[in-house]
């Protein structure tokens, strides 16, 4: 399923695209569904080229009826990132470790002058295996999967707007 969201962030590109990639961690408080973000590993194997490797955790109450199913610590993902600054682009993937060998999502940002500011382009898709996950018989599995993949892609396109949004807040304090 494809996931896409458009952000304007009133900050010219190269800011924009440098605080996203360098700062991440620092724009904690404008994050209200975030709880944590730990870069765990930062490579620059030649100029305008960057590998991040960042372990995010949600905050999220589970719904007790999911508590046996899903800790708190599972609503967390890796994010292994490539930035091309040469591109303004940043390619990425995403580890679940929640039903991790089910989940495959990735995709790329793409950082635009968009006159004074950016225009932040998220593209990428989402493709969820129901086998073998509990509670989902396989024989319902390929009938389920659309239902269930519209529904992450529409939990997930509004928070991936609101880290625009709190990039934004940041720069407006902290540029």
């Amino acid at each position: 399923m494809k996931l896409e969201a458009d952000a304007r962030i009133a900050f010219p590109r190269p800011v924009v695209y440098s605080a996203y990639r360098d700062r991440l961690p620092e724009m904690l408080p404008y994050l209200p569904d975030i709880k944590a973000i730990t870069v765990n590993s930062r490579e620059e194997p030649e100029p305008g080229l960057t590998k991040l490797v960042n372990v995010w955790e949600a905050k999220a109450a589970v719904p007790k009826i999911a508590q046996k199913i899903i800790t708190p610590d599972m609503l967390a993902w890796t994010d292994y990132a490539t930035w091309t600054e040469p591109a303004w682009i940043c390619d990425w993937r995403i580890k679940t470790r929640l039903f991790t060998e089910n989940v495959d999502c990735q995709g790329h940002n793409e950082y635009l002058e968009d006159g004074d500011g950016t225009l932040l382009k998220i593209r990428g898709h989402l493709d969820v295996q129901l086998k073998g996950i509990p509670g989902v018989p396989s024989f319902l599995a390929g009938t389920v999967k659309p239902h269930v993949e519209k529904f992450i892609v529409d939990l997930l396109t509004p928070n991936l707007l609101s880290i625009a949004g709190g990039l934004e807040r940041f720069l407006q304090e902290n540029a």
